[in-house]
Formats: structure tokens, sequence, C-alpha cells
């Protein structure tokens, strides 16, 4: 299988669909919102775009942060183990909704889960 999953789950169409779907939810939650309070949230779903269309083996155009400075003030307010779980949950419900076929949610999630350590800088 030559086709990267950024291809398979649909491109950039999807990519950009699934993390609109994705904020809305995170904004949503009470267990995690107030970590956003500061941020600005179209710069924030641009950079989330491009790291997932990078993650997912598409077109490199992240320019952020590495994973562990960005999250870093995030982790001096308090970010642990149980808000990353509630953004897990937040992505697994994005990804149901938006039909994602079980195969394709579980390389998402496998990808999101493997990113815990560096979120949480440990």
């Amino acid at each position: 299988m030559s086709d990267s999953l950024f291809e398979r789950i649909g491109g950039a169409a999807a990519v950009d669909a699934a993390v609109d779907l994705f904020y809305r939810k995170v904004l949503s939650d009470g267990r995690i919102n107030h970590f956003f309070d500061d941020s600005d949230l179209d710069d924030q779903r641009a950079k989330q775009k491009a790291f997932l269309t990078m993650a997912f083996g598409g077109p490199n155009d992240y320019s952020g942060k590495d994973l562990r400075s960005a999250h870093a003030p995030l982790v001096a307010k308090g970010l642990g183990d149980t808000h990353f779980d509630a953004v897990a949950e937040n992505l697994q419900l994005t990804l149901n909704e938006l039909g994602v076929p079980g195969d394709l949610s579980a390389e998402v999630m496998q990808i999101a889960g493997g990113t815990r350590d560096d979120v949480l800088n440990r």
C-alpha cells in the first residue's frame, strides 16, 4: 500500500473538516477548553492542519514549534494525562462523526497516542 494515510483519509479536505469539527468539540469540552483561552484559534487550526497533514504523510508545510516546546506552557498550567485523554476522546468522536473507517481511524489514533510523551514533556 503506497498511498499515505493523508491520501487514504481524503487529503486536505478531510483534514480541514476534521480539524474544524475537532476544535468545535474541544472548545465545548469543559475538561480542556480553558487551555485555549489565550489562543488565536484561527492560527491554532492552521497549525494543526499543517501538522496533521505532515504527520499523516502529506506535504510537509508545517513550520510551527515542536510538540514539546508548543505544549510546555500548557504543561506548566497543569496539562496532564487526563487532559490528553480528553483530547484523544474528542478526536475519536470527530473521526466517528465524519465516518472515517475503523482501520484508518485506528491509524490516526495510534499516531495521536504516540505524541503523548512529547505533548506532556516527559
